[in-house]
């Protein structure tokens, strides 16, 4: 075989057949590494397995008598995964029950009329709440509530089209859209652009798989939901976000974060767990309030040297199934005062349990 040559592998997992291509001198663990995307398996969760025998991290595909053509076996320890929500199933949305006739032309009406007294009740509120309602479009009647409209709740629908107009509701300041099965071309980024007062978004369980560079206009916004979608990166232009506080894009497929999410200088709470992130930029130790990251189930195996030195607010850090280990992030500077931060605030939910949850009767111990 040539030296340059590639061996074609086939890898058994899970009922499904993962065809490889890679160098005859790629070690087992290396091998791991390609498959961990593919798999959703941590390298260290993963046992390949070649005519009944376990394959050795440190050797080469060579020395461990893989030729091409050759079929593996994978085996995964349970809990090893990472990433594992919407490459297993789609957004769950509210399935829409199908009862008689009379029921289901109802539900029809309620797609295109709203009643006048409940249009009235969204204008002297400002709060339209349509979650829940088996909706295929948004009623035109929300349109019609203008500028009154502080609050805008459609999740849990079938809705598949986010049209223009959203951006005349321009004091909008919450808008939640999870649950609707929306794709990247159903949502007119555009029009959400122009909400110039929105502090809240939230689109969670849809099949986003990337976000426009018009988010970053968004400048009032304070929290993003986009956790359990199938985005593959953030934009840089998240870093124009500069009022965001909590940021959750967990459950997608992000597989790196732009160094500038400095920019969000007021982040306090990140969870960018279950994605395909195998580092992080420096630039994060730059979000001085962050007090809350979630990395849990991700292919990282060390975090930026300087992160407890510079987040001296941060008490919180995921990273259970990860390849990072205890032994190491403690050789970090500013460990010390991670921890005693984190156990201080363990202390204060303590005792605010057992306060809470306390019963005191003075006359107990009276006959």
């Amino acid at each position: 075989m040539d030296a340059g040559a590639e061996i074609n592998l086939t890898v058994k997992f899970s009922g499904r057949s993962i065809p490889i291509s890679t160098s005859p001198d790629t070690t087992v663990k290396e091998l791991k590494s390609l498959l961990q995307p593919l798999t959703n398996v941590l390298p260290r969760g993963q046992k390949l397995i070649f005519k009944g025998k376990v394959l050795v991290d440190s050797q080469t595909l060579k020395a461990s008598d893989l030729t091409n053509g050759a079929k593996l076996m994978l085996m995964a320890s349970q809990g090893l995964h990472q990433g594992d929500g919407p490459i297993l199933k789609e957004a769950r949305t509210r399935p829409i029950r199908r009862d008689n006739d009379a029921c289901n032309a109802a539900k029809q009406k309620m797609v295109t009329h709203v009643d006048k007294t409940r249009l009235e009740r969204w204008k002297a509120t400002g709060v339209v709440a349509l979650a829940d309602c088996n909706l295929k479009a948004i009623p035109d009647e929300v349109w019609a509530c203008g500028t009154s409209t502080r609050t805008l709740d459609i999740s849990n629908n079938s809705i598949q089209d986010v049209p223009s107009q959203i951006g005349s509701l321009t004091s909008m300041q919450k808008f939640m859209l999870n649950a609707n099965g929306l794709c990247d071309e159903s949502i007119s980024w555009e029009g959400l652009a122009s909400l110039k007062f929105l502090t809240v978004l939230s689109m969670s369980q849809n099949n986003l798989t990337a976000l426009p560079l018009a988010l970053g206009s968004l400048g009032s916004l304070r929290h993003l939901d986009i956790a359990n979608n199938k985005l593959t990166s953030l934009p840089d232009e998240i870093g124009c976000l500069t009022r965001l506080e909590l940021l959750k894009a967990n459950n997608n497929r992000i597989s790196t974060i732009p160094a500038h999410i400095d920019g969000c200088c007021t982040l306090m709470e990140v969870d960018l767990s279950h994605n395909l992130l195998l580092e992080l930029p420096e630039t994060v130790c730059n979000l001085r309030n962050l007090k809350a990251l979630h990395l849990s189930n991700n292919g990282l195996n060390t975090l930026p040297h300087n992160l407890f030195k510079e987040c001296t607010s941060l008490c919180t850090l995921g990273l259970h199934n990860t390849e990072i280990t205890i032994d190491n992030i403690r050789q970090f500077e500013g460990w010390e005062g991670f921890e005693e931060r984190r156990r201080l605030k363990h202390q204060k939910q303590l005792d605010f349990r057992v306060a809470s949850s306390a019963e005191f009767d003075e006359g107990a111990d009276k006959k």
